[in-house]
């Protein structure tokens, strides 16, 4: 990965420093996620009605075992259930459990913590359609990552925990006080490290970045189940996982926490691609067979 990923650095970096309407960059995920990204055949897919719009079920669509609940990454602003139905889809797959891809409200036309209010009544949704909290498996990446966080807070503190948790390059931290954001501010493959202020400009509302809702490293995880964190060691978020999996630790939580050496941020999309994204994958798989 590391010539090919190196490549992307230079073109990726730049579109971002540009990238002050949201619009350009919906645009290209969704190209890059028609025409880029792989993912595996005849995977049985349907759209479903939620009261945050409609998602997308993948897999069986009625099973006694776990769901996973996968919420999309794009930085609050960009990414839908299309843009990860191959990401998602592979999981599946590797997994055998049925993928939920419900759709949230994105900045900065709806500003934080609307995207967390969408996650949590998409949770509720799947609970009242029968699944039980202790059968839902959370999942995301980026963003989403944070999102499938915030979700666990809540039914944690609600006395309802869900079978366990994982996330791919988790954004945990609005405030941007994690060291990397900084000393990786220049290998990031995607992000400048000095446009961060920009992005929580755009997501903010008049909610503050410490909330524990938007940035769930400041939350709390009664009963946390097992949690399993992803990371690449030359992102700007590296330490929003580092410091996530110490946080939850010090709660009593289990928590798993893989670093990845100079890949991209969510580097999983590039799965049929890159190797490294295959075994990431299959590492999230194995976590879950693993749970009791």
């Amino acid at each position: 990965m590391g010539w090919s990923a190196a490549l992307i650095r230079p073109v990726a970096r730049a579109a971002m420093a540009r990238a002050d309407d949201p619009a350009p960059l919906r645009r290209a995920m969704r190209l890059m996620s028609k025409y880029l990204l792989r993912g595996p055949r005849n995977v049985p897919a349907q759209t479903i009605t939620t009261p945050t719009g409609r998602a997308l079920w993948l897999g069986a669509r009625y099973a006694d075992g776990p769901v996973i609940l996968y919420f999309h990454g794009g930085g609050f602003v960009a990414g839908s259930p299309q843009t990860h139905r191959k990401l998602a889809a592979r999981l599946s797959v590797l997994t055998g459990l049925p993928v939920v891809l419900p759709p949230y409200r994105l900045a900065p036309e709806h500003r934080l913590p609307a995207a967390q209010h969408d996650a949590l009544a998409a949770a509720d949704w799947l609970i009242g359609q029968g699944v039980a909290a202790d059968r839902i498996i959370l999942g995301g990446d980026s963003a989403g990552g944070g999102l499938a966080l915030s979700v666990l807070s809540a039914l944690c503190k609600r006395d309802t925990p869900p079978r366990a948790a994982f996330a791919f390059c988790p954004f945990t931290d609005v405030t941007f006080a994690g060291a990397s954001v900084r000393e990786n501010a220049r290998t990031d493959h995607f992000f400048p490290g000095d446009r961060v202020g920009d992005l929580a400009t755009r997501i903010l509302g008049d909610t503050p970045p410490d909330d524990p809702r938007l940035s769930p490293l400041f939350a709390r995880f009664p009963n946390c189940p097992p949690v399993l964190l992803q990371a690449s060691t030359t992102e700007i978020l590296r330490d929003d996982s580092a410091r996530m999996a110490e946080a939850l630790t010090a709660q009593g939580a289990e928590v798993t926490l893989q670093l990845w050496e100079n890949a991209p941020h969510v580097w999983h999309l590039a799965d049929g691609w890159w190797p490294e994204a295959r075994a990431a994958l299959r590492k999230a798989a194995t976590f879950l067979s693993e749970l009791d």
